[in-house]
């Protein structure tokens, strides 16, 4: 199978049996149609579409190296220059059609699997069998174009104590058998966002893990079917209230569900495991093999394209609202738009700066990503800041499509226009904007992004750890004694 269209991605779906509890209600199927989920499906759709219209086909797809048959381009393996532009290009026109409010789409697992498939030596070191499995795997997802999602941590029940030893070790996802042909695992494990409709479930390492004989059961990195039996989700509340576009212009196209993940006795075969019990193995396996590199590349590409969306709707607003020339607001606007030339700059350096690894893979420089990734947590936070501040009171002024066709539709126009938009033009802006600001979705993403690479805090002391400072230190020291020489 080539790329997919969205009605193949529909078709696999309906044909898919996952277990998803969501509010008292156990779902075996049927995904597609269910109110929390059918408009994001429907969305998700939108981009396989993509892969085949006139405009973008060239861009998302390239010719499968063992099928010839076109594939997605996040699956293509760079080795120059021009691989890596064209990966970042498909990655914009799929970031591009929601606004970058899609965090889950499949170019993002799909960059994951690119990289470790090349790293398959890498995992043949502690077995053979690793190497293939997961060279195999990724060949499997490039030709079926499998939409996979993953799932990384323990649930947090008590922080006070690591993850494997939750209420005594027996919470967390671990091996609690092995037989002839594969693994038992049980137990949770969070976040899997977009899994109910995913075709696939990677479960990846944690990287906390400290190499005693007690992690052990918890080392462990394998994909499974999403309708594997055993395996079950439960989705928080949905976002996606079933109104109109008009009314939640966002949530209704762009809420993807978010899941804690059940392993009930769930067996993985042999083959389906890249690594097993092996602490060292997995606590190397996005930095050793580059994975979290070109992650990154998407999500900075993610990101940037989001960034363009919020520069584009302040624009809107304060020149619907007439505030474009007061300087307070030309300072809030200048920050989003330097935010949006950081990251441009960043993915620039990457790119420019690339080297090829190991395993022949052009790899983007790690120093520039790895600074976008520490500061856009806390970048994003200011934007729904700056857009509440901007809209103000305008914000709570936010009438339905109904009320702009109905018996109030005479008093909206004539006192719901702004300087630049009619009536109901400035109420249909209006909700974009508290969408993005305000509702509950507009919340879920800035958690989201807050959260995406896990706790800042912690991740700014890996950064510190991993930057190599001494040049700097021995910079100023030699001046310090340049300084004492001139002294004597």
């Amino acid at each position: 199978m080539a790329a997919r269209t969205g009605k193949e991605f529909l078709e696999r779906l309906s044909q898919s049996r996952p277990t998803v509890h969501i509010q008292g209600e156990t779902l075996t199927g049927g995904i597609q149609e269910h109110p929390a989920f059918r408009n994001v499906v429907r969305t998700y759709a939108e981009l396989y579409d993509l892969q085949h219209s006139d405009e973008h086909k060239d861009v998302l797809t390239y010719a499968s190296p063992t099928s010839g048959e076109p594939v997605g381009t996040s699956f293509l393996t760079p080795r120059t220059s021009d691989d890596l532009v064209k990966r970042r290009k498909a990655f914009k026109v799929w970031a591009d059609h929601s606004n970058g409010m899609l965090g889950r789409t499949g170019d993002y697992m799909n960059s994951s699997l690119m990289a470790l498939a090349s790293a398959a030596d890498w995992f043949a070191q502690a077995n053979p069998a690793f190497g293939e499995n997961i060279r195999r795997y990724y060949e499997k997802a490039r030709e079926e174009d499998l939409l996979c999602t993953h799932t990384l941590i323990p649930p947090q029940v008590n922080r006070a104590v690591a993850g494997t030893q939750q209420a005594g070790g027996k919470l967390a996802a671990r091996i609690v058998k092995e037989d002839d042909n594969g693994v038992v695992i049980r137990g949770a494990r969070m976040l899997a966002t977009i899994a109910p409709f995913a075709d696939e479930m990677l479960v990846f390492p944690s990287t906390v893990l400290r190499g005693t004989p007690e992690d052990k059961p918890y080392s462990y990195a394998f994909a499974i079917p999403n309708d594997t039996p055993g395996l079950r989700y439960i989705a928080r509340e949905p976002l996606d209230y079933d109104r109109p576009r008009h009314d939640h212009p966002l949530a209704s196209r762009f809420e993807e569900s978010d899941c804690v993940v059940v392993f009930d006795d769930v067996h993985v075969p042999f083959e389906r495991c890249f690594a097993l019990g092996d602490a060292e193995l997995c606590n190397g396996f996005y930095s050793q093999t580059a994975s979290v590199v070109h992650m990154t590349h998407q999500v900075v590409t993610r990101t940037t394209a989001k960034t363009e969306y919020i520069l584009g709707l302040v624009t809107l607003l304060t020149e619907a609202i007439g505030i474009e020339q007061f300087q307070h607001v030309q300072e809030d606007i200048a920050e989003i738009i330097t935010t949006l030339e950081t990251l441009r700059a960043f993915l620039r350096a990457a790119e420019a700066d690339a080297e090829v690894n190991e395993y022949g893979v052009l790899t983007p420089a790690w120093a520039p990503l790895n600074a976008a990734r520490n500061l856009y947590p806390k970048l994003y936070q200011r934007f729904p800041q700056i857009l509440r501040k901007l809209g103000a009171s305008g914000l709570m002024a936010t009438p339905t499509e109904l009320d702009i066709t109905g018996p109030a539709a005479a008093d909206i126009e004539a006192y719901l226009q702004s300087a630049t938009l009619t009536g109901a033009e400035r109420v249909k802006l209006f909700r974009l904007v508290w969408d993005t600001c305000i509702s509950a979705f507009s919340s879920r993403q800035a958690l989201y992004e807050y959260y995406f690479f896990g706790d800042p805090v912690r991740m700014a002391g890996a950064y510190v750890k991993s930057y190599d400072r001494e040049p700097y230190k021995a910079k100023v020291q030699a001046f310090l004694d340049q300084h004492s020489l001139e002294r004597s």
